[in-house]
């Protein structure tokens, strides 16, 4: 059917979204019957979407793991994913996973590829629960959503989740310069109008504006020629911004040149924080 291929979109583009969520947050809210915990560093994710918790079986919490194990959906797992930037309105999406507990197997090692298990070494040294999704609910501006099982399990983390914060913090830090550069990519009636232009997102295939005024604010999506694959290809992405940035100013009509602004960085280094 027609509108059958921007559905599957969408729910390609949600299952990203929570997976991205998941692998990049340091903490989640596990919620037990009527119990909440709040697990800080104590979480990674399986290629399959499976969710792994280290929690001490001697602990109350514990313990209720071990009372919930083999009960579909006895277990919700919360995560709300945020800008990473001082900015109003941080909330990006809210993920809530129901699944069932059981003891971690390590045979599940045999299909993680080196990244995870570095990450399961890293997790605390106590009892590991494995929680296997069976429903997924995302909660953004536009609404919520449910997440098919099989499309979260198919997806995959966008490539730059767990770096996307250091890479912003590093721009808005260290490279005013190039924003300055990347705003002018921007409707200058919007920009006219705003207090200021930050980073609030960078992913595979592109960076994210928000142009903040005293009244709301409005986020803008610049793509990237082609999508990003690791997080060391993102510096080619935005010199090829920048170099369209540069196309439209000297396509403008000239200016006097002390008000000119000064070419923005070459922005060779890899965006992390020094």
């Amino acid at each position: 059917m027609a509108h059958a291929a921007p559905a599957t979109d969408a729910s390609t583009a949600g299952a990203v979204t929570a997976r991205s969520a998941l692998s990049a947050a340091a903490s989640l809210r596990l919620r037990l019957d009527d119990a909440t915990v709040d697990l800080i560093g104590s979480h990674t994710v399986l290629p399959d979407g499976t969710v792994v918790l280290a929690v001490d079986a001697m602990t109350r919490t514990g313990g209720l793991l071990v009372a919930a194990r083999g009960r579909p959906g006895a277990v919700r797992l919360d995560v709300t994913q945020l800008v990473p930037v001082a900015v109003r309105s941080r909330v990006r999406a809210r993920v809530r996973v129901l699944g069932t507990a059981r003891r971690f197997d390590p045979a599940s090692l045999d299909s993680c590829d080196s990244d995870t298990v570095m990450s399961l070494l890293d997790l605390p040294p106590v009892a590991l629960w494995a929680v296997e999704p069976v429903q997924v609910g995302l909660t953004r501006d536009r609404g919520e959503a449910t997440v098919s099982i099989s499309a979260y399990r198919a997806a995959r983390p966008d490539p730059l989740a767990t770096v996307e914060a250091v890479h912003l913090q590093h721009l808005t830090q260290r490279h005013s310069d190039v924003l300055d550069q990347l705003a002018t990519l921007l409707d200058p009636a919007l920009t006219a109008r705003s207090t200021r232009v930050l980073p609030v997102a960078v992913d595979a295939d592109g960076v994210v504006l928000r142009a903040e005024a005293s009244h709301g604010h409005t986020d803008v999506r610049l793509p990237f020629a082609r999508r990003v694959t690791e997080g060391a290809g993102l510096a080619e992405g935005l010199r090829t911004l920048l170099a369209e940035a540069a196309q439209r100013r000297s396509a403008r009509p000239s200016r006097p040149a002390n008000t000119e602004r000064p070419p923005a960085a070459a922005c060779d280094c890899d965006l992390r924080a020094r």
